[in-house]
């Protein structure tokens, strides 16, 4: 099949790429794109399409391929765009809930409650509350790792009455 035979073949089947497009993006200058991509990749991958196969399935294959990598692409970047403008802040009218329970406690209750733990449960809850890990604690104290989740177990539970009688 020569080249302009393969592209009028293509050319006659873009009116049944136009409304599946939009249809997979819901976006009229994204379906644009997509069925140009699709074209495009469909000419550079002439030496795959056999003569005899169906074009529209060949093509609606190509398209399809495009936007679930294009989706996959977009959802490991984790991108998130904001079309609002900037003048604006995005929670300018939200205002903050007030939580009882945690408004009714200081940071200096705590703090003495923390102090007031015995050692044996204050050593392994602040290093676990300043971020080490339960196998990182057990190897720095030196003790097995069901005895430091113990620990901690009980350090949250003498915490919590502690807190709670005030």
């Amino acid at each position: 099949m020569s080249n302009q035979e393969f592209e009028k073949i293509l050319v006659t089947n873009v009116d049944f790429l136009k409304p599946f497009a939009f249809t997979l993006t819901k976006d009229n200058e994204s379906a644009k794109d997509l069925t140009q991509e699709t074209l495009y990749r469909a000419l550079a991958n002439k030496d795959k399409y056999h003569v005899g196969t169906n074009v529209k399935a060949w093509m609606y294959t190509i398209m399809r391929n495009i936007f679930i990598n294009d989706y996959r692409k977009k959802a490991r970047q984790h991108v998130i765009f904001d079309h609002t403008p900037n003048e604006f802040l995005l929670d300018h009218n939200q205002s903050a809930i007030s939580n009882s329970a945690e408004s009714n406690i200081t940071k200096k209750e705590i703090l003495t409650a923390i102090e007031q733990l015995p050692d044996i449960f204050r050593y392994p809850f602040v290093l676990y509350f300043e971020g080490y890990k339960y196998n990182e604690i057990a190897a720095y104290l030196q003790e097995p790792l069901g005895t430091v989740k113990s620990r901690i177990h009980f350090a949250r539970k003498l915490l919590k009455e502690a807190i709670s009688r005030n």
